[in-house]
């Protein structure tokens, strides 16, 4: 239960981190399939798939929550140490995804051919180019309360959460472009700042941009997620490729999205550590 929701946290702070994805840290702790699983087959098998789902969602909540106020805290005091440790979870996570990869070739007795190759290095530069294209975040989104902008909040949640579900595809880089990233951070801090002081106004503000946004979230993970699972299905060396094309490309794009200090000795050797510490994490939990 407490590795699980471990697992939820790092998929929750990954979500947040525009350049990182949540897909990602789920394939790099081996959790991917059995997520996947867990969404497609809810209702079939709905005793074991929330059991297993529920301590995920209690520790990505509790890691976006707190993310929200002091995520921000750590890229402005040690940005080359928290980027670096991310690339090392992403990197820790390539091992246990080649595996598979191997698996497949083996009880499928395929080959890796030029297709499979293609669609890696296509997905990979897909993600660089988006990173190169989102330094800068589009015009802030009008979040006042309109039927207009209850739809608009509505497909902003389905287009995260299916880039979410995406390894090596960032969700909230998604919503830097589309200019809701910052607007929807700060809601939810402000969401719970009205919770803990009782203040209604500020709760009905919130509730009236998350509620339609969350909505959003939840029925394009299920969308994206059943597509995935055919792929997985029909096409599992393209789909792992592809995989593999996109978690290449995260390290370039927390690089790219990222802002850096002068580098010291002292920022270089700690973060390596960090580099080293994410890798050492990430291999761990995708430990079967």
């Amino acid at each position: 239960m407490v590795k699980t929701i471990i697992h939820g946290m790092i998929i929750g702070i990954a979500n947040i981190i525009p350049g990182v994805s949540g897909g990602t840290m789920m394939v790099s702790m081996g959790i991917y399939d059995k997520i996947i699983h867990c969404i497609t087959h809810l209702f079939r098998e709905f005793k074991k798939s929330i059991l297993y789902l529920l301590p995920i969602a209690v520790g990505m909540g509790l890691a976006i929550i707190a993310s929200s106020f002091g995520l921000e805290y750590l890229f402005l005091n040690f940005p080359v140490q928290t980027n670096l440790l991310f690339i090392g979870l992403v990197i820790g996570g390539l091992p246990a995804i080649w595996k598979r990869v191997q698996n497949v070739k083996k009880e499928k007795n395929a080959k890796i051919h030029a297709g499979h190759i293609a669609a890696g290095v296509i997905f990979c530069a897909l993600v660089i180019f988006l990173a190169a294209i989102g330094e800068k975040e589009g015009a802030a989104a009008n979040m006042s309360f309109t039927f207009i902008n209850v739809l608009k909040l509505f497909g902003v949640g389905i287009i995260a959460s299916a880039t979410m579900v995406i390894p090596g595809v960032s969700g909230s880089m998604m919503l830097l472009l589309l200019g809701y990233y910052n607007p929807i951070i700060a809601e939810i801090s402000d969401f719970f700042r009205a919770l803990a002081a009782f203040d209604m106004n500020g709760i009905l503000a919130g509730c009236g941009v998350l509620i339609p946004f969350g909505i959003g979230v939840i029925f394009g993970i299920f969308a994206i997620a059943k597509l995935v699972e055919i792929l997985f299905e029909k096409y599992p060396l393209y789909a792992y490729l592809a995989i593999i094309g996109l978690i290449a490309a995260s390290p370039v794009a927390i690089i790219l999205l990222g802002s850096y200090p002068a580098l010291t000795v002292v920022n270089v050797l700690t973060g390596i550590v960090c580099l080293a510490a994410g890798t050492f994490v990430a291999m761990k939990l995708g430990e079967k």
